[in-house]
């Protein structure tokens, strides 16, 4: 157990979505809550994320009363799920962040309606350089845009913040992708709705 003045529930999260669980722990004042996060260049290997939730979990559980993950399922292909219902640790509903910040019901029309969409969330947009554009090999290889987003469309920006400079870095990436560009604004979608149904319990 730990002592009351510090916080009883860990938050294990992606480093993609760390300024984002932040805002809503602040925003909402729940200071029973930490969140620590795992690298977000993880999702370039998802293979490894079940394996770096798990080995989280076992450091910090003695430290928490209680731990939720704030990761979707994130390319685990169901290995998540499975790990964590062995180790009876709950996560957040959902595919992926894409998917949480939009909302299930509207992510599904958005991927009715163009199917070939590339998603930028406010840290992808600022990092797109670095995670996206070289980490994916484009910077030496321009030929690779081709390959890569040959079944892309556009390129939609999942608006976290209204930010003209996040906006222009994402517009910026749909001109080197070659895609049409496009924005929607979704705040801190599912993620703060989860959390904030904990703060009662």
């Amino acid at each position: 157990m730990t002592a009351s003045n510090t916080p009883t529930t860990l938050l294990i999260a992606c480093g993609a979505t760390a300024h984002e669980i932040i805002g809503i722990l602040e925003h909402n004042n729940l200071d029973f809550m930490k969140v620590e996060c795992l690298p977000a260049h993880l999702h370039n290997t998802p293979q490894k994320i079940t394996d770096a939730v798990r080995d989280k979990i076992h450091e910090s559980r003695e430290a928490f009363d209680d731990i939720l993950v704030l990761y979707g399922d994130c390319g685990t292909g169901g290995q998540l799920d499975a790990m964590l219902l062995e180790e009876k640790v709950e996560r957040i509903p959902g595919a992926h962040c894409y998917e949480l910040f939009t909302g299930y019901d509207q992510f599904a029309d958005i991927m009715d309606t163009e199917p070939g969409s590339f998603f930028l969330t406010d840290f992808l947009a600022q990092h797109f350089d670095r995670l996206v554009w070289q980490g994916l090999g484009m910077d030496k290889n321009p030929k690779l845009i081709n390959l890569y987003f040959a079944n892309y469309t556009r390129l939609l920006y999942l608006a976290q913040t209204e930010s003209p400079k996040l906006e222009k870095m994402a517009e910026d990436a749909a001109k080197k992708l070659n895609l049409k560009f496009e924005v929607r604004h979704t705040g801190f979608g599912k993620y703060e709705d989860f959390l904030c149904g904990f703060s009662n319990n």
